[in-house]
């Protein structure tokens, strides 16, 4: 299992780089690893490379396959080099995050309803997948950590301060 980095951990803002060599056996083991990590983390539905204590992280993310939020799929797939080729509609629906403390915040930023995502398996062969609704939000989700954005980024300041302060205060109570 790899750490998940917590918010306001600086190498969150960190872009993730482009894999190129996919016979790289280092590469295979870290996604191994966040495989491993996705699937030991209680209530986790997503990892993005960006999120775990890696050095030079690159652009992968693994999610559990949903159909929607209440029917988790025993498969999980591992998504390298995404990105959204198309989006549809919009919708508001609460968020949460392995890397930022306090559970489900219900402040969230809009999402779209549906996209399609392009990306390449761990052998380095391209697929789309379509998600709606919380899978949707879910690929979002995690395409923003590949890009250095956590969900709270996307708020209005003065939504983003009341989730910092609860959060400074979770972990004073954490420390003492």
């Amino acid at each position: 299992m790899i750490d998940i980095l917590q918010y306001p951990d600086s190498r969150l803002g960190i872009k993730a780089d482009t894999v190129v060599d996919f016979s790289d056996k280092a590469l295979q083991q870290v996604i191994d690893d966040m495989l491993e990590t996705l699937h030991n983390t209680e209530n986790c539905a997503g990892l993005a490379a960006t999120q775990l204590n890696i050095p030079h992280p690159k652009r992968i993310t693994v999610i559990y396959d949903y159909k929607d939020k209440e029917n988790r799929k025993p498969a999980s797939l591992c998504l390298v080099n995404p990105e959204i080729i198309a989006r549809e509609g919009e919708f508001l629906e609460p968020e949460a995050c392995m890397s930022v403390q306090g559970g489900v915040y219900e402040i969230v930023p809009a999402r779209s309803f549906k996209v399609t995502v392009r990306a390449q398996d761990r052998f380095g062969n391209f697929f789309e997948i379509v998600g709606e609704g919380y899978m949707a939000k879910l690929l979002q989700h995690e395409l923003d950590h590949l890009d250095g954005v956590i969900f709270i980024d996307r708020l209005s300041r003065l939504k983003r301060q009341r989730i910092d302060k609860k959060i400074s205060k979770l972990i004073k109570r954490k420390n003492s």
